[in-house]
């Protein structure tokens, strides 16, 4: 019998608590990506990076994820030196506006 392959990150279903694992959809890469930054460690990072590509997961971060919790940003500009904070989308979208949690 041949193998089967899954076209998706190797990634603990814990990080995805909240939704039916087998159903994600691994296309949708800024939930993906976000989740990861914010709940990940350096090995969920670095199967970010080799399933989508770095180009793809810095240019999410920095252009296409509209909110991260302050932490979070914290992670990403650890892992992706290349990053800056004042460039990153999630960032300048919060600048100088406090969020509350209902």
């Amino acid at each position: 019998m041949g193998e089967i392959i899954v076209n998706r990150p190797d990634l603990h279903p814990k990080f995805f608590w909240d939704f039916k694992f087998d159903e994600i959809e691994w296309e949708a890469y800024k939930m993906v990506i976000s989740r990861i930054l914010e709940r990940g460690g350096q090995q969920e990072i670095n199967e970010i990076i080799r399933f989508y590509g770095r180009d793809k997961v810095v240019t999410a971060i920095r252009d296409e994820i509209y909110f991260l919790p302050n932490y979070a940003i914290d992670k990403a500009l650890k892992f992706f030196p290349e990053l800056k904070k004042e460039e990153m989308y999630c960032y300048l979208n919060r600048k100088d506006k406090p969020y509350h949690w209902i």
